[in-house]
């Protein structure tokens, strides 16, 4: 009899998850200057829309609160709660899995250091990002934003308020948790390349630094091969969530150069750190977790060796490299996002490791049932990073 090996997508359908597909990541940054967009110089750039009416169009790129010029469209700042922004439903049936939820590869990146195809579809879906929001938030290392705070006070040019970059924005949660968080007026520049994804963060982007000042957005589509000083040049700060580990070791060269250049921060956070804890314990835990860490290294991406790299990188181009740690800590409250994150995780080491298969259908069939009982804990391991580079005095 011809012996047969299970696929992830079987594996999830027989623990009652349906399909398990693929986790697309924000790969990296683009060269920031595809856009159609006014700042709050008044300039405009040609290039792909995203409007306030819809996700794509003909239309300039929804600008919340910038000033603007003939033809251009101003949205205005949106909800600080992304719930209530036309956001797409979360599937209802607890089985279900949602289209791109979990760790799982090959990684489709939103914002690219490298040329693809240009008509292949961004995969990162909004509800999954959503419904890690609440856990990014609360793992997110606020020890890091007092240096960061002193030195964007510090800044060349600093009258004319903060200029951030968000590289792979996705819905927009950095901006959310970080603009209330820092004092004086702040741009933001959204970049990502799902017009759906820009439009969602344009529109539920906050109004307000912390100190009331005003918040203002900017979205910026496309993928380009590189990014540069020039690119950043008056960016006051880039920001980025779980993009590191989905980097390669020299597109982190490349990102690491680019601020080194324009001599700005850079707080990139939520990268894996390649250690889980799951409490009750399992015998299987740390042969999956194994499995998934070498997942995540395939095609030469860094994966769990993204923060040192990142902060190698760094430093030898002269940064001051701080590292927290960022861990989710998710209970019975986070079962729906332990239940999708189970899926991926277990996804991803069943495809490095097909021999798992049949041991890990009933790892997860069980650990999803612990997770519905609300009698599983789990600590996913994540690492901050800021890296303050020298000024270069090309801030606006």
């Amino acid at each position: 009899m011809r012996r047969t090996t299970a696929t992830p997508a079987d594996l999830a359908r027989r623990a009652g998850g349906g399909r398990i597909p693929s986790q697309p990541g924000p790969r990296g940054a683009g060269n920031l200057t595809e856009v159609d967009a006014v700042t709050q110089d008044g300039h405009r750039h040609a290039g792909p829309a995203v409007t306030p009416d819809g996700p794509a169009g003909p239309g300039p790129t929804a600008v919340s609160g910038a000033r603007t010029g003939p033809g251009t469209t101003a949205a205005p700042a949106g909800p600080t709660d992304p719930r209530s922004a036309a956001a797409p439903a979360r599937p209802t049936d607890p089985g279900s899995v949602i289209p791109g939820a979990g760790p799982v590869g090959p990684e489709q990146p939103t914002v690219r250091l490298r040329e693809t195809d240009p008509d292949e579809p961004p995969r990162y879906a909004p509800e999954w990002l959503q419904l890690r929001e609440g856990a990014d938030a609360s793992a997110r290392a606020v020890d890091l934003l007092d240096p960061l705070r002193i030195r964007l006070a510090n800044l060349p040019g600093r009258s004319g308020g903060a200029v951030v970059h968000d590289l792979g924005c996705g819905t927009g949660s950095m901006g959310r948790w970080l603009a209330p968080r820092l004092d004086g007026a702040q741009h933001w520049v959204l970049h990502d390349r799902d017009p759906y994804l820009l439009h969602f963060a344009a529109v539920a982007s906050p109004r307000a630094a912390a100190d009331g000042s005003r918040v203002t957005v900017e979205t910026r589509r496309g993928d380009v091969a590189r990014l540069t000083p020039d690119a950043l040049a008056g960016a006051s700060l880039v920001t980025a969530s779980a993009l590191l580990d989905v980097l390669t070791r020299e597109e982190v060269g490349t990102l690491a150069a680019a601020c080194a250049g324009a001599g700005c921060p850079a707080l990139l956070t939520l990268s894996v750190a390649g250690r889980v804890e799951l409490t009750p314990a399992d015998p299987l835990d740390e042969e999956i977790a194994a499995a998934f860490n070498a997942h995540q290294r395939r095609d030469g991406l860094l994966g769990p060796d993204a923060v040192t790299v990142a902060a190698e990188a760094f430093a030898d181009r002269g940064a001051t490299v701080k590292i927290q740690p960022s861990p989710w800590r998710l209970g019975p409250a986070e079962a729906a996002l332990t239940a999708q994150w189970l899926r991926g995780w277990v996804g991803a080491a069943v495809e490095q490791r097909p021999e798992l298969a049949a041991r890990a259908e009933r790892y997860l069939a069980a650990r999803l049932a612990a997770c519905a009982a609300g009698d599983l804990h789990v600590t996913v391991h994540h690492s901050d990073l800021l890296a303050l580079p020298r000024p270069t005095g090309g801030h606006r």
